[in-house]
């Protein structure tokens, strides 16, 4: 490997002006060179993928390499074999990444590897992720939803492979494209709608804000410069409307949107920029994939990505920025790069090149407010942490009535045949595990069910696995009298793993200040369990706080019980070998 990393150097000299931009605004700056470049001992495989100052790039080795915006490495992970040309990372820095034998797996922000499985299929797209953390894996006809700690909510046939996308849409679900037209709406909870276009068309982006709860449409750019708009109201009907846009000078190569706006990268290698609501082209620019006049591939591989900074176009010739309103910012010119460039939050600029080398610039200074005068399109929530009252809310909940449900529950969870129930299965453990607390949402009067139900329907929480009911699950463990319940609701907390907030480490801090040490030790150990496996998925900065409930765990005033068990968690969180 060393040997390997002195090659990537020593080419370095007779490759570097492969990979210099030319940067101008508007055509006009000077030729500048990267702020680092590093060794990769592999070449780049796929599009590097930036999170939280970091950047993380797929070799054709099967290795995984992470670096600093700032050049330092970080960390290497080896999957022992040929790895997808996909990486998506979270919110929290978590890494998916499949081999090509259909090996999925997941790492931490550090590179630590949390959990695997075998797919039997390896992913046709890069996976994506839902609003409280749940994983929409594509496997060419196939698409599988799964929590973000594993555990599988549905599966999906598909009628064709997938032709176009699977892309995020603003109501927390997906779109995609199959190879026989059909155009799909799929939501969080696999609930299907579809659509027969005309034809499978280049690009596909929604118009429309987030929430989950307005209309949508999608503008469709079919390779023949038509434009069609598919409107889908709250209900989930879809009209395919045509003639609403003009015809397109050439044949479209990728979109983007954001808001009621789009921006367009045509094969000519021109940008065009959209008002949905209006109908019309609102401004035409030219990218770098025009330079010098050369043609531009038919069907050249670009990216774009629009944002509160700005639109830009990305491909393995180069990159462009422009402004809300068609300014060029900068043009940046690439010869010899092995796949797609990203362009990071802070304005770097990755570039994997065939040398072997990862080249960083530094295109933009971010460190002021931002551009655009409007903000990101916000998130929303999938109504799993306070469900709506059910037709159910009032029955008795005898005995011989709540074991018949929560054995259905337990079936379909551990056979991923949750789907379109999950809001109504969420609804019902809360009701029977918050039957004492008496939780938002509960029936006004009825007697607190068995324990034993009350422990169940907290455990079965965990295994649904949306971060979106953590704040139940801490009210359970603040408020619930029974011991062994508050343990269900602590282990709960520690099996969906992800808490971005730090809604639990606030509260079990809380728990620790004096004079409550003296709590009985095997909620003490399941705290310690769940704050090992916080720690584990979300990585710094929200392990601080758990490393610090960690430590205060192993002091003496605790049982040997509770410091066996937080040390054995400290010891987890040691970066691997």
């Amino acid at each position: 490997m060393k040997g390997m990393r002195r090659r990537g150097f020593s080419v370095f000299f007779l490759l570097i002006t492969a990979l210099s931009p030319l940067l101008g605004q508007d055509g006009d700056s000077p030729v500048t060179s990267p702020i680092w470049r590093e060794a990769l001992e592999g070449m780049v495989t796929g599009l590097p993928s930036v999170e939280g100052e970091t950047v993380v790039t797929v070799l054709d080795g099967g290795n995984l390499k992470a670096y600093s915006r700032r050049g330092t490495f970080l960390w290497d992970y080896f999957a022992g074999g040929k790895l997808a040309p996909y990486i998506t990372r979270s919110r929290e820095g978590l890494n998916y990444i499949c081999r090509t034998n259909g090996t999925f797996i997941v790492l931490n922000r550090v590179g630590r590897e949390l959990w695997r499985m075998n797919l039997d299929a390896p992913l046709s797209a890069p996976v994506l992720v839902g609003w409280d953390g749940r994983l929409f894996i594509p496997l060419g006809d196939w698409l599988i939803c799964y929590t973000a700690a594993g555990y599988p909510l549905w599966g999906k046939t598909l009628p064709a492979p997938i032709a176009l996308g699977p892309l995020a849409d603003t109501r927390g679900g997906l779109m995609t494209v199959l190879e026989n037209g059909e155009f799909l709406s799929i939501d969080p909870f696999g609930k299907t709608r579809s659509r027969l276009l005309p034809a499978v068309p280049a690009a596909i982006t929604p118009l429309g804000g987030g929430g989950g709860t307005e209309n949508q449409d999608v503008l469709i750019f079919y390779e023949a410069g038509t434009v069609d708009i598919l409107s889908r109201d709250a209900g989930g009907n879809q009209t395919l409307l045509s003639g609403s846009f003009p015809s397109l000078p050439a044949p479209p190569l990728a979109a983007v949107s954001r808001g009621d706006m789009a921006a367009l990268t045509l094969a000519d290698g021109r940008v065009l920029f959209l008002s949905g609501s209006e109908g019309r082209i609102l401004w035409t620019a030219e990218s770098h994939l025009r330079a010098g006049g050369a043609p531009v591939a038919p069907k050249q591989e670009v990216s774009m990505i629009f944002d509160e900074w700005g639109i830009y176009v990305l491909s393995r010739s180069g990159a462009s920025g422009f402004t809300e309103d068609g300014r060029r910012l900068w043009t940046l010119e690439l010869t010899g790069a092995a796949a797609l460039p990203a362009l990071s939050g802070e304005g770097t600029l990755y570039a994997g090149g065939e040398d072997w080398i990862l080249y960083a610039y530094q295109m933009e200074d971010r460190t002021g407010p931002p551009r655009g005068s409007s903000s990101a399109l916000p998130k929303g929530g999938y109504g799993l942490g306070v469900p709506p009252p059910l037709s159910w809310r009032d029955y008795s909940f005898g005995l011989g009535e709540i074991d018949p449900h929560l054995d259905r529950i337990r079936r379909d969870i551990f056979t991923g045949r949750v789907g379109e129930n999950e809001r109504d299965y969420a609804a019902y453990l809360m009701e029977i595990s918050g039957s004492f607390i008496r939780t938002p949402g509960a029936s006004a009067v009825r007697p607190p069910v068995h324990i034993r139900h009350r422990i169940a329907g907290a455990q079965l929480l965990g295994y649904i696995g949306s971060r979106e009911t953590i704040p139940f699950l801490v009210t359970l463990l603040y408020y619930e009298q029974e011991t062994l319940v508050k343990i269900a609701a602590v282990e709960a907390i520690g099996r969906i793993g992800l808490d971005p907030d730090g809604v639990a480490l606030k509260v079990f801090s809380a728990m620790l200040i004096p004079p409550r040490p003296g709590g009985d030790e095997r909620i003490l150990t399941a705290i310690a369990g769940a704050t090992g496996a916080l720690c584990r998925f979300s990585g710094p900065p929200l392990s601080n706080t758990g490393v610090k409930i960690l430590a205060a765990l192993t002091a003496r005033v605790y049982p040997p019980l509770v410091r066996d068990r937080a040390q054995a968690e400290l010891n987890s969180l040691l970066p691997p070998p």
